[in-house]
């Protein structure tokens, strides 16, 4: 399971990183809206070795059957050493290649704020918020923390979904099932 898990892991966190490190150099000209965009569709990109490494698993190291857990497993595993690739490369962008990344992002917030009609107090609190953002965001651990549970709930989908259409053992008792009734 090890090989399977690390290879398609390695392969999914390396496609994500390797986005993160094109498209944040050119975040003042792609925008942060469609910098959210590209991000996200690469993370399902990315995610869909999950899907491979699980199959990947079923067919060469299970003899072609797999139950939903270790299915899940192996889906899991795959999408935490892609998130952890995912939070190396974004601690490596934060604190040494674009350490005015925090400045950027609360300007944008405040400029969206603003233009969308919001009130003084409403743009204040956005203010204020983006301060005290910027001020938990210089701690490691929660810069770590926050950024791992970016891509987490995608690549967890992807686990689960792969675990629910890949797992043999369900699929094979629902088929024994239906030819013992007719």
């Amino acid at each position: 399971m090890k090989k399977t898990v690390w290879t398609f892991g390695l392969i999914s966190g390396g496609i994500l990183s390797a986005m993160m490190l094109l498209t944040i150099p050119f975040v003042d000209s792609i925008g942060f809206d469609r910098g959210e965009v590209i991000g996200y569709t690469t993370m399902v990109l990315a995610f869909l070795l999950t899907f491979f490494g699980v199959r990947s698993y079923r067919d060469n190291v299970a003899g072609g059957t797999i139950g939903f857990g270790r299915a899940l497993a192996v889906g899991s595993l795959i999408t935490l050493i892609s998130c952890v690739c995912y939070v190396a490369t974004w601690e490596l962008i934060y604190f040494k290649l674009a350490p005015d990344f925090i400045t950027k992002f609360q300007a944008h917030a405040v400029e969206r704020a603003k233009s969308g009609g919001g009130s003084p107090e409403a743009i204040q609190k956005k203010v204020d918020d983006a301060q005290k953002f910027a001020q938990l965001y210089q701690n490691p651990a929660i810069n770590v923390a926050i950024t791992f549970i970016e891509p987490l709930p995608v690549g967890l989908v992807f686990a689960f979904a792969s675990a629910g259409i890949l797992s043999h053992k369900r699929r094979t008792a629902a088929a024994a099932l239906a030819a013992s009734i007719g």
